[in-house]
């Protein structure tokens, strides 16, 4: 009894594997030697636990990687092609790409992509089925072409793969994505006023401030079809 419930114990423990492929495996001898010379400049190393931030204005794609209990920026990754406008994705076949606070286990990782490299970032949330919208299969990828989805290339989209990969492996449960319009600073929300979406983009802006402040992303929940975030240990 005493052996099954330490069995128990340690399969509970246990992260679901991360899927990997030659592809991947190919990608990551070639970049990693990279990353770990432009990681060690930062003090920091491949492996730790990071976090990305797309900004759909300015077409750019940050990764931060965890230095003590903040995140420090690594790089911002040019992103080749989004497909839509600024505003949130509503439903299947809108070809909008989707924006709100989103998340990327194991599970979603694909070393096996027609996209060379992808990760699916998880819409639609539990934000987005509280408003009924619609939508799969959204990711960051490679190649240079996009419908609901960002297009990295596939040079970069090895760097990010391997970065999301590292952390995983090295037993981060998950990394967060957080997708925003633009950089939710007072002016460019001013510049957007007269938006549809401006009270939308006010909810964005509150998840955006509480990483500006702490260097840390919140954790988000859903309440009353709106998000609200409290402080995270992921």
């Amino acid at each position: 009894m005493r052996i099954f419930l330490i069995l128990s114990l340690l399969l509970s423990n246990t992260l679901p594997a991360v899927p990997e492929s030659h592809r991947s495996r190919k990608a990551a001898e070639k970049v990693s030697p990279i990353l770990s010379r432009e990681l060690k400049v930062h003090q920091l190393k491949l492996g730790s636990p990071i976090f990305i931030r797309i900004f759909k204005e300015s077409k750019e794609l940050e990764v931060w990687v965890k230095k003590g209990d903040r995140f420090q920026l690594l790089k911002n990754y040019p992103i080749h092609y989004f497909s839509g406008t600024l505003g949130p994705k509503l439903k299947e076949g809108d070809r909008q790409a989707p924006e709100g606070f989103y998340y990327v286990s194991a599970s979603r990782m694909n070393p096996n992509s027609r996209f060379h490299l992808s990760f699916n970032f998880g819409y639609p949330n539990k934000y987005d089925r509280a408003l009924g919208r619609t939508g799969s299969a959204l990711m960051v990828h490679g190649n240079t072409v996009s419908i609901g989805c960002f297009a990295m290339t596939d040079p970069l989209i090895e760097e990010i793969y391997t970065l999301a990969d590292q952390a995983l492996r090295n037993g981060q449960k998950f990394f967060r994505v957080h997708i925003f319009p633009f950089r939710m600073t007072e002016e460019n929300m001013f510049r957007h006023r007269n938006s549809e979406w401006i009270e939308f983009w006010k909810n964005l802006k509150t998840g955006y401030d509480y990483f500006e402040k702490a260097w840390s992303p919140p954790g988000v929940e859903v309440e009353n079809k709106l998000y609200t975030f409290e402080r995270s240990f992921n």
